[in-house]
């Protein structure tokens, strides 16, 4: 055993050493040597690890040597790939697929997607996502944690002939590569396979290996590596790592590190990885998207280096599988004139030891932030490379949305451990994907217009007044063909709300007499002759003893109202991104758009809140979805309302955003967050119970003074906002702003609830099951109704049949219960029977009476 000092330590009094055979590249920085470092694991299976110095996983590395390793690597199999293919008709020469191994390779791999420009990049999981469907499985034998599995959604996006990219960082005898090929050559049969690696390791047997299981399974597989060599494994490795003294993890500072929180911008239907599919249709909205995240990360850091060496160092720490973002993160950062470096947690121990010539000098355990997850996570080194006095690095920690627990920061949590060090940390949070909204997008791609996939305008903030970007178009500006879109109407000059609260894309009619008699109005609407939005009832305003009903239902039913407010948020955020903008339906969905803007607000996310008219069997506002289109990214609009009854709002969002596409339009997202969905209609909402939202139980002097909606052609022209009234006549009766205050005041006590419950609906299944439809037919036929339009399930919607329509009758599962107290007090008042129905699927229902003829 050689005492050179020159020699890595592991070699020096291990004997476990590293050889090069081979370079494909003839600069001397590309040899086993300088690729890879012998490390320790404390591991029966396996004792010795290759520390990458180009991979960015334990040592904090040029973000651009990681992304230079990955691009050569996929020139490499470009020139292979050339050389290989028969010439097809319509199919580039290096067209290809291409798969990385979780957890080491899943930068790796999109890197070299991204350098091939590949159909289509997917890496394997082990997060095991239970909204997402798995296509294949495999083991890795040596690995701490061995089971991989394939999460394409939709699989159709894997799915085809073309050639297959396998990459990983190192080879060491090929298994896993050669289980997966075999799990996927089951589901997919392919004629080619090329395992692309920075090293390859094997022996001669292990590439025999590879031979006969390419004749076994009749396939050409190739490979290719930037280096090639052996690892010299000394006699009774295993039990002298065992022997060695156990590693001191954590190290404990004299002080305490900071902790900021950012909350990154991230388009949910713009995949942030390979977990599920990357496409190189992905590659434009991802480059756009990152730029975004970058401002804004540059920003928050220097916020961090105020009183500090402005060019204050960066170590961008990636989290487990999330690894390519973070890289061009910290690729971006490093070009922005910022020393950066780059590295990532991981799931595997290693073995630490502070001497010169190891590569693993420090080492942090931390406890799994996943939910579910039990084992310690790890990271290593986590400091800056070179001694320079008073270059303390700031930590950026980039994790996703299912990271994001209590356990993070908690004792013994990533943030614990690393600040307990010294370090000042910045914890970014991304807002991850849902693989069933890229499944969705996927599958609709071929019907959208090819200008309408990509969004072409940025975001702006504080309802469209400042624009956040330097480019796009400004409020109120002309358009390319010379018409100009309408302007945002605001509080207080139209409704009560503040300014800030919401902007209306509406018309303002207040001027125009559109009351009429509420039972003229209903015979001209149910014989054909008038539509209900054409006009508007006579606002009822109900007596004394009503309005004090609503003021003790508000006291006791606003920490609940404030508890599905939070959760609704909460399942936006996690899943839209903080860049999302609220769009509620006006009116009955206003008052809760502006409820979830106050809380994102308590969180530090400032969201833009618009109101839109939508009318049954009319659609949605085309002029404001182009207004909306203009000003934001469509993949960013989320659509609100108040609480779902069968689900004709619901089909009619869907229906109308569908039909505004296929003319050519840009694509929004048809998925409706609600306050409560008694009827299965939704997948984002704050609860399914059927109780009483107190905004349903008056008319416009609890939604902002504002009138319901019109759509009338002699009072709309082309090119203008559906339209309403505000009642200004109303004011002394108002208490719109009040029902934002009480539920707002409960924001604080609801706050330890919400983490778990978000969580629990997050890894539910929340397909909407459209239970209230059928409920609401089974009562249509056995009332012999002719519509199921006359039917009005649940607590709100019943409350507007009594405020706004001729009931008939009102059906109540039980006849004492809270939730419809103010329903049976309208009910005597205008002499409407209430009937108990034990059975009833909703806690009541409004019949409305048909006087037609």
């Amino acid at each position: 055993m050689t005492a050179d000092p020159a020699l890595p330590w592991a070699t020096r009094h291990l004997g476990l050493a590293l050889r090069h055979t081979d370079s494909a590249l003839l600069e001397p920085d590309w040899r086993i040597d300088t690729l890879v470092e012998p490390g320790l694991r404390r591991n029966p299976r396996r004792a010795h690890l290759l520390v990458s110095t180009v991979l960015g996983k334990h040592l904090p590395t040029d973000p651009h040597r990681v992304l230079d390793a990955g691009n050569r690597l996929g020139d490499l199999v470009r020139e292979l790939l050339a050389g290989a293919a028969a010439p097809q008709p319509n199919r580039p020469v290096t067209a290809a697929v291409v798969l990385g191994f979780a957890e080491t390779a899943t930068g790796l791999g999109h890197t070299v997607a991204a350098r091939l420009g590949a159909r289509c990049y997917l890496h394997s999981t082990r997060r095991d996502v239970p909204t997402a469907e798995t296509l294949a499985g495999f083991e890795e034998g040596h690995s701490h944690a061995t089971s991989h599995l394939l999460q394409p959604m939709p699989a159709a996006i894997f799915r085809n002939d073309l050639p297959m990219v396998l990459v990983d960082d190192e080879i060491s005898t090929g298994a896993t590569a050669l289980d997966a090929i075999r799990a996927l050559h089951a589901h997919t049969p392919r004629g080619h396979y090329i395992l692309a690696s920075l090293v390859d390791m094997r022996t001669e047997a292990d590439r025999r290996a590879f031979d006969t299981a390419a004749a076994g399974l009749g396939v050409r597989i190739d490979t290719v590596c930037l280096a090639s060599g052996s690892t010299r494994l000394p006699a009774g490795l295993i039990d002298a790592v065992t022997a060695l003294p156990e590693p001191v993890l954590n190290p404990v500072a004299h002080r305490t590190g900071a902790c900021h929180r950012i909350e990154l911008p991230w388009p949910h239907r713009v995949p942030e990885g390979g977990r599920h599919g990357f496409l190189d249709t992905d590659a434009a909205p991802f480059d756009t998207a990152l730029d975004r995240t970058v401002a804004d990360l540059t920003r928050a850091l220097a916020a961090m280096t105020e009183d500090a060496d402005p060019r204050r160092p960066v170590i961008v720490i990636a989290h487990e599988e999330l690894m390519y973002l973070p890289l061009r993160i910290a690729a971006a950062l490093a070009d922005s004139g910022i020393p950066t470096r780059y590295q990532t947690t991981t799931r595997s121990p290693a073995y630490v030891l502070d001497v010169a010539g190891y590569p693993l000098r420090r080492g942090f355990r931390f406890t799994a932030p996943e939910l579910g997850e039990e084992a310690p996570r790890y990271l290593y080194n986590a400091r800056w490379p070179e001694t320079r006095p008073g270059w303390d690095p700031i930590l950026l920690v980039i994790i996703d949305r299912p990271a994001d627990t209590e356990m993070l920061t908690a004792a013994g949590g990533l943030v614990d451990v690393l600040t307990a060090s010294g370090a000042d940390v910045l914890l970014a949070v991304l807002p991850g994907a849902d693989p069933r909204a890229l499944a969705a997008a996927r599958s609709d791609t071929t019907k959208i217009p090819p200008h309408a996939r990509t969004a072409v305008s940025p975001s702006v903030d504080r309802l469209g007044r400042e624009p956040r970007h330097p480019i796009g178009f400004e409020v109120g500006t002309a358009l390319p063909g010379g018409e100009r879109l309408p302007e945002p109407l605001h509080g207080t000059e139209f409704g009560s709300y503040a300014r800030d609260e919401v902007a209306w894309l509406l018309t303002d009619l207040s001027g125009v007499a559109l009351e009429a008699d509420v039972a003229e109005r209903e015979r001209r609407i149910q014989a054909g002759v008038a539509h209900y939005a054409e006009s508007l009832p006579v606002e009822y305003q109900p007596d004394a003893e009503y309005r004090e009903l609503f003021e003790r239902v508000l006291a006791e039913s606003a920490e609940r109202l404030a508890l599905a407010v939070a959760t609704v948020s909460e399942l936006v955020i996690a899943e839209r991104g903080s860049e999302a903008v609220l769009v509620s339906l006006a009116r009955a969905g206003t008052p809760v758009g502006a409820l979830m803007r106050r809380w994102l607000a308590t969180r530090g996310i400032e969201v833009p809140h618009y109101a839109v008219s939508i009318v049954r069997d009319r659609g949605i506002d085309t002029v404001a979805l182009d207004y909306l289109a203009r000003h934001h990214d469509p993949a960013q609009i989320v659509f609100v309302d108040g609480w779902t009854g069968k689900g004709a709002i619901t089909k009619e969002l869907a229906a109308a955003l569908d039909a505004y596409a296929a003319a050519g339009g840009a694509r929004f997202d048809a998925d409706l967050a609600v306050l409560a969905d008694p009827g299965g209609s939704v997948r984002t909402y704050g609860t399914r119970d059927d109780f009483l939202i107190a905004s349903a139980c008056l008319n416009s002097t609890v939604s902002g003074l504002v009138s319901r909606t019109v759509l009338n052609a002699d009072l709309i022209g082309p090119g203008q906002f559906h339209g309403a009234k505000f009642y200004r006549e109303l004011a002394d009766q108002d208490v719109s702003n009040h029902l934002l205050d009480a539920v707002s005041a409960c924001f604080d006590r609801v706050r330890p609830l919400v983490d778990a419950r978000v969580q629990a609906l997050l890894n539910a299944d929340r397909t909407p099951t459209w239970a209230g439809w059928a409920s609401v037919e089974k009562v249509r036929a056995e009332y012999g109704i002719s519509s199921v339009n006359f039917v009005k399930p649940g607590v709100g919607e019943t409350t507007r049949v009594l405020l706004r329509r001729v009931p008939w009758r009102v059906l109540v599962r039980d006849p004492h219960a809270a939730e419809h107290g103010h329903i049976r007090l309208l009910a005597a008042a205008r002499g409407v029977p209430v009937e108990t129905v034990p059975d009833l699927a909703y806690a009541c229902m409004g019949l409305i009476k048909e006087v037609k003829g």
